[in-house]
């Protein structure tokens, strides 16, 4: 691959055709050494042509998994990384099958949320579900598989040389209906046609397995992601802005837990059409600060909780639930409740790849994945609130440690 185009700074940078000018970030102030990110990603292995495989596709050949979508070539690559020698986004396809709710294999990795969450396909979403709408204008809303497709195309844009592995989608709180003719039928002799159904609440990943990081020995690969909820959508009025939340950041591959910072979440995204949701999405994209993201989770893996301190840290995560509300103010937010903690209690002693040391030591790693392992039992419309807020709590803990921070009311 000819390199001799791209730029050595660790920047996050493209120039598809998007009405603002773009922005060069350095993050030269938050690193001693400045790396490009081919020395951050690959750390002196030979790259080849990037090709993703999936457990239901290991056995069939690539005409019957891929689908090549030509992009116009652009003069510099977001990510220095496994690059295809055409200019193209190889898409991995979902395994079709009949059944739009798909059946979990043993062999299949964690789902990156549980909770009450089905996993569906894209397929299902276009040709099964009914789109709501606005009820005083009856115009539709933005549906699932149009934000879906709107954030893939984005990502396609910004990171043209890669491969982007189909959605991941899961779906709760199914809405059931019927057609009008089957108004006075029973359940029991309801035809598949006359059945009508769509999910208030909706999330989904998109993986690009060629850009990935190692850290305290666990592989993470970029991720971008969304989360929409008719929940919170006024349907029985006007059209109006409509809501979402879009993320990117990493994954961790053991686990699945997803991994968000700040400057790669959109907590409250308000659009009134598809065009303003892509830009929207694209500048996420290229805003994103993956050195430095990269940059502070490795440094969770330098600092120790003590078996004393986790107990501490535990028993006041409980108590915080309980404290008198002008007492809660004055304390940094912990957005997770009992049974999260007690999960993560029952993790610190169980979890074959976050548990403590010999010694009852965990590093702020671990911790942090402990926090995400259990937010994955959250519902749809709260995971990724708590998700961030796990991240910048364990970085608040790191700098208890260190003696000067907010957080220290949890290990006092």
């Amino acid at each position: 691959m000819d390199t001799t185009k791209f730029s050595k700074t660790p920047n996050i940078i493209d120039n598809t055709n998007i009405g603002t000018p773009l922005q060069m970030r350095s993050v030269a102030g938050y690193v001693e050494e400045k790396k490009s990110m081919r020395d951050i990603f690959l750390d002196e292995e030979d790259f080849e042509d990037a090709e993703v495989f999936y457990p239901s596709k290991m056995n069939e050949e690539n005409s019957n998994g891929l689908v090549e979508k030509e992009v116009e070539p652009i003069e510099v690559q977001p990510f220095l990384m496994h690059v295809s020698s055409k200019n193209e986004v190889q898409i991995v396809a979902t395994n079709s099958t009949p059944n739009a709710l798909l059946s979990k294999q043993d062999d299949e990795p964690s789902p990156f949320i549980l909770a009450n969450t089905e996993e569906v396909t894209l397929q299902h979403l276009k040709h099964d579900c009914i789109i709501p709408v606005f009820s005083k204008d009856n115009e539709k809303t933005i549906a699932h598989q149009e934000f879906i497709e709107i954030v893939l195309n984005a990502v396609s844009k910004v990171f043209p040389h890669h491969s982007i592995s189909a959605p991941e989608i899961r779906v709760s709180h199914q809405i059931k209906g019927r057609i009008p003719e089957a108004i006075h039928k029973n359940v029991k002799d309801l035809l598949d046609h006359e059945k009508t159904i769509y999910y208030e609440r909706m999330a989904f990943i998109i993986k690009i397995p060629s850009i990935t990081d190692r850290i305290n020995g666990n592989e993470v690969s970029l991720t971008v992601g969304g989360v929409r909820s008719y929940n919170l959508e006024n349907l029985y009025n006007k059209k109006t802005f409509e809501k979402f939340k879009l993320f990117v950041g990493f994954q961790n591959k053991v686990c699945c837990n997803l991994c968000v910072s700040t400057d790669g979440f959109l907590d409250d995204l308000r659009v009134g059409n598809y065009s303003e949701l892509q830009s929207k999405s694209v500048e996420l994209l290229q805003n994103y600060n993956a050195e430095l993201h990269l940059m502070e989770m490795k440094e969770l893996t330098q600092d120790y909780l003590s078996e004393h301190q986790f107990a501490q840290l535990i028993g006041k995560s409980r108590l915080y639930q309980h404290l008198p509300k002008l007492e809660k103010q004055k304390i940094p937010l912990l957005n997770f409740n009992d049974s999260h903690i007690n999960t993560m209690a029952k993790d610190y002693y169980e979890d074959k790849n976050f548990c403590r040391l010999e010694d009852g030591r965990i590093n702020l790693w671990d911790v942090y994945n402990l926090f995400t392992q259990a937010n994955k039992s959250s519902y749809i419309d709260t995971f990724l609130d708590r998700n961030l807020n796990a991240f910048e709590f364990s970085k608040g803990i790191q700098k208890t440690l260190s003696g000067n921070s907010d957080y220290h009311w949890f290990l006092s």
